[in-house]
């Protein structure tokens, strides 16, 4: 059965195109790695008519955040277990933004196995092929400080 990692979180609305750009970096090693879908959501209509409580009212979000959900999805549990394994190892994650455009201490984070799948052939969906974890490379420290001026 098919498995999601889920998050909630809230960033300072001014940081929305720094947290894309570090979303994107992100979703591309999850995917490479695995992963069967990944994704970052703005939140958009955070009102509910009738709803005694919103995302916004819950997080105690301020008028100068805003709520992003995102969610990554694997084949199974097992998957996720090792695409995490690979994916916090991956030395792309190393070079995330210093400081990260949100409060990681505030994000809300949740493993669930999926019980519906609405996707046309979901269950037909073959498991993800399994990718060794990269090889680090040594490096000289000028060879290293130059690839990161490139960046």
């Amino acid at each position: 059965m098919a498995y999601a990692d889920g998050f909630l979180l809230q960033v300072p609305t001014k940081n929305m195109a720094a947290y894309k750009r570090m979303s994107e970096k992100a979703g591309k090693v999850w995917m490479e790695y695995g992963a069967l879908d990944y994704k970052e959501c703005w939140g958009d209509d955070m009102t509910a008519e009738g709803m005694t409580t919103t995302f916004p009212k819950a997080l105690r979000v301020k008028s100068s955040q805003t709520i992003v959900f995102s969610w990554i999805v694997y084949a199974s549990k097992a998957e996720r277990n090792r695409i995490l394994k690979l994916v916090m190892a991956d030395p792309r994650l190393a070079k995330m933004p210093d400081p990260m455009p949100f409060d990681p201490t505030k994000m809300l984070y949740g493993g669930f196995e999926v019980i519906v799948d609405m996707l046309p052939g979901a269950t037909k969906r073959a498991p993800a092929k399994k990718r060794a974890a990269p090889k680090k490379a040594k490096k000289s420290a000028a060879k290293a400080k130059a690839k990161r001026a490139r960046n």
